[in-house]
């Protein structure tokens, strides 16, 4: 007896449905029709957020992947809404972030023929895609559906594309669930040789000044209380990544502060002291290591990561321990010796002093003057306990909030990391409320990148997600200004910003809000942005010409830092 035939559009819909999607982000369209027609009839298993441009698909994808740790799904038509969704793309892979977006495309018998929207999805998503995949037969889709959930989420995550060919979408095919646990040729978690684990416990054991870099593949491996046991048996003082800054809780003794070019002083300089440094699912990007010709060449290095291509890319390493670091490290905490490096970690003291001295003091408690993004930041970590989730844009809001928000929660940080997309912030926080609606979201925002995706307060009017904005307005692009600022002789081009009514913008989606401009007002429209049900507008006016500091200028040196702009 033959099974019952469905289209493979409802065979899509079955498919999500067994991987467990229960929450899409997309916007339809001409190629992708007969998908949101089947979509109708699965409303009740199927939350669909219409969002008001496919790039705010991708990025509310990403902000819901990160704080949950499950696959995020975007749903798009073909052209120009599958090409919209490319500076996502590129954004979840540099950033390891687990979505697949599913776009409509022309029907096969159309394809190479320039028809209306047919772009090639493809070949311009291979280069910055796990996988990508074109569906010309729906009895492909099960198939395709299942391997696509299975790269995303294994191994090193990563975004997958599906280019839906709408003939496909309208066949008849059988249909059978699939599950997909294998590949040929793809080793998501490579074997962990013995022998590197034995070198590297060696390493350890002999090491005087230890250094431990955390990033974000201990998020990603669920490996947070894996490291806390190994870090707290070896006594190494830790140093996090901005994409790994929640994966060692702010509080913890041993995490001395944030890596890279605006980190803080003290992990930066010590890393070119330490014997031996211990790099743990991070990438060594130039934000993180300045100039490599002078990168910790006094240390023997350790790397584990679950993807090889990563091993001496970019720091050559001693060690490499390959696999996720939920296991590797629980195999090095096995066989590494209880130690004390009391001395070692008291030399990190002076610099966080000198830190606080000079830069921490002046901008989270000035006193007088104009309100200082830092100030901002840490009054709303206060506010929130430590306890929320914390989304940035890009730019000087970023490294502002990256630097004063505190962590006591994992997942607790989703930025745009590798590619630094402005205009990730709005969406990326939508979506992280429906992965996880039980916390608080606070949202950081410059007026240059909430402009570029400021349509999406529409989905915010619909959806009522309680996203906390908080809108640091400098009236600057203010981070391509310091640059200019510090390199090119204060010339301004094109920086300065005129910017909108902010208050009229969100009254017309009907978002309550509230501008503040004097210090004594922060703290009282803080409170009301909390305590108000639903999304929220705090417009905070800042000093216009702040700059972030500690900064290690391009190519200097990771322990040469400049504490003020007279360095």
């Amino acid at each position: 007896m033959s099974k019952e035939k469905i289209t493979g559009s409802e065979a899509l819909m079955r498919s999500l449905e067994h991987e467990g999607v229960k929450t899409i982000f997309g916007y339809p369209g001409g190629a992708i029709m007969p998908v949101y027609d089947a979509l109708y009839d699965h409303r009740d298993k199927l939350n669909h957020i219409l969002v008001r441009h496919e790039q705010g698909a991708v990025h509310a994808a990403q902000g819901f992947a990160r704080v949950s740790g499950e696959v995020g799904v975007c749903l798009v038509t073909s052209g120009p809404g599958a090409t919209n969704t490319i500076t996502g793309v590129a954004d979840a892979m540099i950033d390891s972030t687990p979505i697949v977006v599913i776009a409509g495309q022309v029907g096969a018998s159309l394809l190479g023929t320039d028809a209306f929207q047919e772009v090639d999805l493809v070949g311009v998503t291979q280069p910055i895609s796990k996988w990508s995949y074109q569906i010309r037969r729906a009895e492909d889709v099960a198939w395709a559906v299942s391997r696509a959930f299975y790269i995303a989420r294994s191994g090193r995550p990563g975004p997958v594309v599906l280019d839906f060919a709408k003939n496909a979408q309208v066949d008849l095919t059988e249909f059978e669930p699939m599950i997909t646990d294998f590949i040929r040729s793809y080793d998501p978690d490579p074997e962990t040789d013995p022998k590197a684990v034995a070198e590297a416990v060696a390493l350890i054991n002999e090491a005087k000044r230890p250094l431990v870099l955390v990033g974000q593949g201990v998020e990603l491996g669920g490996a947070q209380q894996e490291l806390k046991a190994f870090v707290e048996k070896a006594d190494i003082p830790c140093g996090c990544t901005l994409l790994g800054l929640s994966a060692l809780h702010s509080d913890h003794p041993l995490n001395k502060g944030m890596l890279g070019m605006h980190g803080n002083l003290g992990p930066n300089v010590k890393t070119n002291e330490c014997d031996v440094l211990i790099a743990v699912g991070m990438r060594f990007d130039d934000r993180v290591t300045g100039k490599l010709e002078t990168y910790a060449k006094q240390a023997k290095v350790i790397h584990l990561d679950i993807d090889p291509s990563e091993i001496s890319k970019n720091v050559k390493a001693d060690v490499a321990i390959l696999g996720n670091c939920k296991r590797t490290l629980a195999l090095l905490t096995e066989l590494i010796q209880s130690h004390k490096h009391t001395e070692w970690i008291e030399s990190f003291q002076s610099y966080a002093d000198k830190e606080f001295q000079e830069v921490i003091e002046k901008e989270v408690y000035p006193g007088e003057g104009p309100i200082n993004m830092g100030e901002v930041v840490h009054a709303v970590s206060e506010a929130t306990h430590n306890e929320a989730i914390l989304v940035t844009d890009v730019g000087q809001n970023q490294m502002f909030a990256c630097r004063y928000f505190k962590f006591s929660k994992d997942r607790s940080i989703v930025t745009s990391g590798g590619m630094g997309t402005m205009g990730f912030c709005l969406p990326a926080a939508i979506g992280a409320t429906f992965g996880r609606p039980d916390r608080t979201v606070c949202a950081f925002m410059g007026d240059g990148g909430l402009q570029m995706t400021m349509q999406e307060l529409g989905t915010l009017m619909e959806q009522r997600c309680p996203v906390k904005m908080i809108l640091m307005n400098n009236n600057y692009l203010g981070n391509v200004r310091q640059w200019q600022a510090m390199f090119f002789n204060r010339r301004y081009s094109f920086t300065p910003m005129m910017n909108p009514d902010y208050m009229q913008i969100a009254a017309a989606y009907g978002i309550p809000s509230r501008r503040v401009t004097e210090r004594e007002a922060l703290n009282d429209g803080i409170q009301e942005m909390l305590q108000t049900s639903g999304p929220f507008l705090l417009e905070v006016c800042v000093v216009e010409e702040g700059n972030v500091l500690p900064m290690t200028p391009p190519g200097s040196s990771v322990n040469y830092m400049m504490l003020n702009l007279d360095c």
